[in-house]
């Protein structure tokens, strides 16, 4: 999963940016309200995590151009303690969540994981298809109940295919989800990792539509 971080001050940017790529996310990291705008319309994400107090633009100025466009990423604002007006304009513009700071790092992730999954249509804390189960949560994948070691990058690849069966991620979209700005993309990346999910965890689990991309099929 691909997320954009907006946050202006530095100590805080830098530990939330550690412990979400720590948690196997894609991350890209801006410091103002412009540069954020301009990113939400030059890439696509998977959630947003932002602030309000912005330097050049504020964040409910973002928030509210994205959803005028009718931009559905999920948003989950970050605002200091004692801004309850904020909080309610935050929610009122759009967003779908927020966190208190000074924010706990657990309860960040766990709201971050609730977001995806309200964004992929799914309540449940596990995701399944056959023999195959991921937690998010945990990061674990079991195969008949049989614990299986992924690597980050197959995990990021995995985790949005089975999280939306029988939806067709093209390799520009799985992409987006492997690597943030500063990462080098490999040519075959995409390939290269569906063959070492497929080795590990079954040949039929992700199948490609060719020309097109990649799905879990339904059950």
């Amino acid at each position: 999963m691909r997320l954009l971080l907006v946050e202006d001050d530095t100590m805080i940017g830098e530990v939330v940016l550690d412990l979400l790529r720590q948690e196997r996310y894609a991350v890209d990291w801006v410091r103002d309200g412009e540069i954020a705008a301009a990113a939400l319309l030059a890439e696509r994400y998977d959630l947003v995590l932002l602030d309000l107090g912005l330097p050049r633009l504020d964040g409910l100025a973002v928030l509210a151009g994205m959803r005028a466009r009718a931009d559905r990423t999920p948003v989950l604002i970050a605002t200091a303690r004692d801004a309850l007006t904020q909080r309610i304009a935050g929610l009122d513009a759009g967003a779908d969540d927020y966190i208190v700071k000074p924010y706990a790092m657990d309860e960040v992730l766990a709201r971050i994981r609730a977001l995806l999954r309200r964004a992929a249509g799914r309540a449940e804390p596990v995701y399944s298809h056959g023999g195959v189960a991921i937690q998010p949560a945990t990061r674990e994948v079991t195969v008949n109940g049989a614990s299986v070691a992924l690597t980050a990058r197959e995990w990021a690849v995995l985790e949005p295919l089975i999280a939306r069966p029988g939806v067709l991620l093209s390799r520009t979209q799985l992409e987006e989800k492997l690597y943030s700005w500063k990462d080098d993309i490999s040519s075959n990346a995409v390939e290269v990792y569906v063959h070492g999910l497929r080795r590990k965890l079954g040949a039929s689990l992700i199948q490609n539509v060719r020309g097109v991309g990649y799905m879990v099929p339904k059950t």
